[in-house]
Parts: structure tokens; sequence; C-alpha cells
């Protein structure tokens, strides 16, 4: 099997007159959460139905564990979970016997079909409330047990469309952690999609950005910070002086200061590099000066700050 979970090139998909996708190419290798930013609108949802083999596309290849996603779309398929728009599940039904259901479907032997039912429910703190029916639940709970039930069958890859999407703060926590639970137990590839920068910074070891069908850049959040403006140093203290400033301004290495004021004793003082550099010189010079320096600390940009500068260009 390909050491990449997903690979495409130059994939294309066009409705009509307006272009969906635009000369994807990306290559997602095994065992991580990728994480697929962007607006909403702008392809995310597309590409997870081009790699699921739900829609053709107008150009390009794709494949998906070593499957083209043209002519296999079934055996991707049974070797996939997705969560999409919606969760799938059967509101008058139990939890249990939601998954009792697929897990039939799925012709998983009897004998593991009970004992993985009760793992994926305990896995996601739902086997106490296994008896209810789900159409009682909040969306929330209904949301882990869609996670459930597409990882019934232990498939290698799993995709998860916005799986977040309208829950409260307190539940998108409970599920974040339970995805990154499955991801460490279970060593299974995530493609998740989501609008939601801070909530990829989290839970991602690579992610790609996306804007109107393109691909912006892919990577690292740390490699994608580090590449997005000026890295900065920020430094709590008390006494900045204006010679102090004065010489921070005429140093060559310094793009931009700015100071502003935390409370009635003390200052934050950010400095915008053109390159990193060591903080020491500057702490030393700003001591020696007269000021109290009480924290120093390098400050990277958010994937939020590195997704809007890139929506710049």
């Amino acid at each position: 099997m390909s050491a990449n979970a997903i690979r495409t090139a130059q994939l294309c998909r066009s409705f009509g007159n307006v272009t969906a996708l635009d000369n994807l190419s990306l290559e997602v290798p095994q065992g991580i959460v990728f994480g697929f930013l962007g607006a909403n609108g702008s392809g995310k949802t597309t590409t997870i139905r081009l790699l699921l083999g739900i829609l053709e596309p107008t150009a390009g290849q794709a494949e998906v564990l070593g499957f083209d996603c043209r002519t296999h779309s079934h055996a991707i398929r049974q070797r996939t979970g997705a969560l999409l728009e919606h969760p799938g599940l059967y509101e008058r039904l139990s939890a249990e016997d939601n998954l009792e259901f697929y897990a039939r479907a799925w012709r998983i032997p009897t004998a593991k079909r009970r004992s993985r039912i009760q793992e994926l429910l305990s896995h996601m703190g739902l086997w106490q409330r296994r008896h209810q029916r789900v159409g009682e639940w909040s969306r929330g709970m209904k949301q882990k047990l869609a996670i459930a039930r597409a990882m019934l069958h232990s498939p290698p890859l799993i995709f998860l469309d916005e799986p977040t999407i309208g829950l409260d703060p307190v539940a998108a926590a409970a599920l974040r952690d339970n995805i990154q639970e499955m991801v460490a137990q279970e060593g299974v590839t995530v493609f998740l999609t989501t609008h939601n920068l801070a909530e990829a910074e989290k839970l991602c070891q690579q992610v790609g950005m996306i804007r109107q069908g393109k691909l912006l850049a892919v990577g690292h959040p740390d490699r994608l910070r580090s590449q997005a403006g000026n890295p900065k140093l920020e430094i709590i203290g008390r006494g900045f002086t204006a010679n102090a400033l004065d010489w921070l301004e005429s140093q060559p290495l310094i793009a931009e200061i700015d100071i502003s004021k935390i409370n009635n004793e003390s200052d934050r003082l950010t400095i915008s590099l053109h390159q990193l550099i060591s903080s020491a010189p500057i702490v030393k010079m700003l001591v020696q000066a007269g000021v109290e320096v009480e924290e120093v600390r390098k400050v990277s940009p958010t994937l939020e700050e590195v997704f809007l500068s890139l929506m710049e260009q």
C-alpha cells in the first residue's frame, strides 16, 4: 500500500460554469489528522465527495488507499468511514441498535460485533446511554455516535466534514478529545474539513488551506506559521523609556515596535523582527536602560493569521 492515504493530481470539478475545485494536487500521509481548511463554499465538501467517488471529477486524478477514485469507488467506500452533512442515524432507534444495524450491514461477525459496539460507545462516552433513543439526544452526542458508526468496520481512513459545526464550545472540545483518542488507539488517518482554524490548530498534524477551489498552502502548522509575516517578541515589563524605544527602532533587524499598557504598572512591548534572532541582546539592553523585564516570549502567528495573510496575496 502507498505511504499516502490520499493522493490527488490536478483534480478539478466544475458545475456548469462554476469551478468548485481547481487543479488540486495534494498528498496526505497515513496515520495523521489532516485538516482541510477554508470558508464555506471553498470546495472542501466537493473534495470529500470526489475522494469517495460520489462525484466524478471533471479532470485530474485521485487515489484513496491506493485505489483510483474513478474506477474503484466501491472499494474505497468499503475501506473508509465518513461523517458528511447528515449523521445518518435512525432517531427512533437506540444508540446500540443504530450501531447493531450498521454492523450487520457491514457483515461484521456476531462475536466481534458486540465487542466492537461496546468498545466504540465506551470510547465516545456513550455506553451508559446506549439504550436511549437517539432522537432524545443533543447534537453533540449524535455527532459522537455518527463517528462511532463511521468507525464500526475499523477503516484505516475516515472523512469528517465539519464535525463540530453547530456544537457549543464544551461539546466541541469533548468531540475533539474523542477524535484524538480514536486516532491514538485505532491508528486511523483522519481527513477533517473545517472553517474553524483554532480547532485545526489543536487537532491536526498537517493542514491544507483552500480558497475558491484553489489550494493556497499545505504543511505542518508550525511551518506555515513560520512563513507568515514577521516573527515577533513580546516583552512584559515596567519603565520602558523613550531612549530604549528609540534604540530598538534604530536596529536593522527590527521591523516595528508597538507598546501597550496591560495595567497601571506593566506594559507589553511587541517587537516585529525581519528574521528570528535571540532575545538576549535586546533584553540586556532594556535592563541596562533601567527597564524591569518581567516576561519574554516568542509569539507565533495563529493559523487564522496565516490564512488571512494568504487571503491578501
